[in-house]
């Protein structure tokens, strides 16, 4: 009884020093606005094998687990190129978008997370607090849409980040 006792402890011990061991991530400020948002940061995170991911709406964040920080990297990456976008002192976020240090007239933004009028409208307000910008065609459900006005290119992309999501740009 003693030593099944003592076996049980000591598997016990592994498991919680297994888990120890995971490393995790925090990346704050992402756009979480409904449950769609949710799935889709779920989405993109199961691409990555052994990557888990949490995100609460409440917090704007997203908290990322995995065997070891590679994977816990990939899993952010994979979030990134989902179109979601974040602070983190854990992992770093590629904020390379594509755009230009200058003015344009119009601008095409790709691969940015749309799925509900409340994204929609994030970017909406996003953008247009750029100097110059006067509309966008950003739709639900949309894989691309346009800014136009007469605006910097890549203070518009930033002010996207800034509102939590991303995506890349084509002019």
């Amino acid at each position: 009884m003693k030593a099944a006792f003592i076996s049980i402890i000591t598997a016990l011990a592994f498991v919680v020093s297994a888990r120890a061991a995971d490393a995790t991530a925090k990346i704050s400020d992402v756009h979480i606005c409904c449950n769609g948002c949710v799935k889709g940061i779920n989405a993109a995170a199961a691409t990555v094998p052994g990557a888990k991911v949490v995100a609460d709406m409440d917090d704007e964040s997203v908290k990322i687990t995995g065997p070891d920080a590679a994977t816990v990297q990939k899993a952010a990456d994979a979030l990134v190129a989902a179109g979601y976008f974040g602070t983190s002192s854990d992992v770093k976020l590629d904020a390379s978008t594509g755009a230009k240090d200058q003015k344009v007239q119009t601008l095409t933004v790709s691969g940015v997370h749309l799925c509900c009028g409340k994204c929609v409208k994030a970017v909406n307000e996003a953008v247009k607090t750029v100097p110059g910008v006067q509309a966008t065609t950003a739709k639900k459900g949309a894989t691309s849409f346009d800014v136009t006005g007469d605006f910097n290119a890549k203070d518009a992309m930033a002010a996207l980040q800034k509102a939590g999501l991303t995506g890349k740009a084509g002019m």
